[in-house]
């Protein structure tokens, strides 16, 4: 299952190693984690449901569901989608939550000596917000630690292979791997610290965090933070949604296009939303089948020039339809469509099977928003933005002050408006600490100029809804 050629990607990958799961030596390569190493040798069980041991598989790949979770090295419930597989592990499925062994001691988890880390700004998540938030920032002259939880950063750059729309600025006809690198290669020279593997666990007043990073419970006090943590994958409700194999879009390019592993050979997409149509051409470039994309919604959502390219190759895009089941045992093996009449009611005698291994979900995202709500900072639900977001001004500040949003957290668009919402907020957290310079006024006017033009037309119609709908709740304090 491993992809040997591709159109675009080349997939160098490290020095073969070797670890056991469940006594079955597996081989896998430096730089992949538990989980995609295991789907490479075909192993797609990875854990048990809790109460009836049902199968659970790959789903998220960010560490966001409780799929994937195994015992390691003695360890248990760690989550194998983000962590680096090692020579000579020693890995066990699990079923439901584990235990620490008798012997373990929290104590070498939890010290009260906890190192303290100081910086001026501190910003959470490495992604296209996150490492432009740094950017501006750290050319403005401010101190800069990221934190990410990934092993490294950029984000859902890391996998787009596709070409970026807009302007030079906004990186036109760029792809986002590539993207992604010129965006670390801007960090260069910058007082800018980066810590990966790192997990932000709680925040406190005033400004400061509480993060695990290697191994170890530490704390980070910060004059201004960021908060880039951008967004997770919706769940759709049908029967046997949770066999392994029903993955969200962004797993499937995590092991596609970060790992050059196909999560399987027959492929039905669900959802025609922009991620819906690219990952489904990016799988037929990878080798595999996709059997379809099914739109509950009379027409698609994606931009026509992703769609024109799923259509030239052949593969149907069927509207006013939706997913009733996925068929299988311990893994998917089939899976059942239905058509949709405009109520959103199922047709009778419109169902129909399709043979495939694989059912990709692409039915939105929802900001990861759990960081701001336990900061304290006004919440509200709403719709066009995706979900749960933080209130905030003009210049991305929430309630709380000091605490800034930038990217999906504060409401569901393309990566280029979590670029220049990440600058944004890093030109206004300096202005916050040094006060307003002329060249801090022009920097703010050029991306407030950017975010106006990316949400013009008729495709940012629903951003400019959820705005205008955030910015009344806003005045309302």
């Amino acid at each position: 299952m491993r992809i040997e050629s591709h159109p675009i990607l080349t997939f160098r990958r490290g020095r073969e190693i070797q670890f056991t799961f469940d006594g079955i030596p597996i081989k896998a390569f430096d730089g992949e984690t538990i989980a995609a190493a295991l789907h490479a040798t075909g192993i797609r069980v990875l854990s048990k449901s809790l109460r009836r041991h049902r199968p659970r598989g790959f789903f998220c790949a960010i560490g966001k569901c409780s799929s994937c979770l195994m015992e390691v090295n003695g360890v248990p419930n760690i989550k194998s989608c983000m962590v680096m597989a090692r020579d000579g592990m020693v890995v066990k499925s699990q079923t439901g939550w584990g235990k620490l062994p008798a012997s373990t001691s929290t104590t070498q988890f939890i010290r009260k000596d906890f190192p303290l880390y100081q910086t001026e700004i501190a910003i959470i998540g490495g992604g296209p917000a996150g490492l432009s938030a740094a950017i501006y920032a750290a050319k403005l002259g401010a101190k800069v630690m990221i934190f990410d939880e990934n092993a490294v950063i950029g984000g859902q750059l890391i996998k787009q292979t596709h070409m970026f729309f807009g302007s030079r600025d906004h990186y036109a006809k760029i792809r986002g791997i590539d993207i992604s690198n010129k965006l670390i290669e801007q960090l260069q020279g910058l007082d800018v610290q980066i810590f990966t593997d790192t997990s932000v666990i709680g925040y406190f007043h005033p400004h400061t965090l509480a993060i695990i990073h290697q191994g170890r419970l530490k704390q980070v006090r910060a004059r201004k933070v960021i908060v880039a943590t951008g967004a997770a994958e919706n769940m759709l409700a049908f029967e046997n949604n949770d066999l392994p194999g029903v993955y969200g879009a962004g797993a499937v390019q995590t092991l596609m296009n970060v790992y050059g592993i196909l999560p399987g050979e027959t492929i039905l997409m669900v959802g025609a939303g922009n991620i819906g149509v690219i990952v489904s051409y990016q799988l037929l470039q990878a080798g595999a089948k996709v059997a379809a994309v099914i739109e509950a919604l009379p027409s698609i959502g994606a931009y026509q020039v992703h769609a024109s390219k799923i259509a030239r190759t052949g593969v149907p895009i069927l509207t006013s339809h939706t997913i009733q089941a996925a068929i299988g045992n311990d893994r998917v093996e089939a899976a059942r469509i239905v058509r949709i009449d405009r109520n959103w009611k199922e047709i009778p005698g419109s169902e129909r099977e399709l043979a495939v291994d694989t059912i990709c979900l692409s039915v939105g995202l929802n900001p990861t928003s759990e960081i701001l709500s336990q900061a304290g900072c006004e919440m509200r639900y709403i719709a066009p933005l995706g979900g749960n977001v933080a209130l905030h001004d003009e210049n991305l500040e929430t309630s709380v002050p000091g605490l800034y949003v930038a990217g999906d957290v504060s409401g569901i668009e393309e990566a280029s408006s979590a670029m220049l919402e990440g600058r944004l907020c890093g030109i206004g957290a300096v202005e916050k600490l040094t006060g307003t310079t002329e060249e801090i006024r022009r920097l703010k006017a050029d991306v407030i100029k950017g975010l106006q033009e990316l949400r013009s037309g008729p495709f940012g119609e629903k951003t400019r809804t959820g705005e205008h709908q955030l910015a009344k709740e806003w005045h309302k304090r």
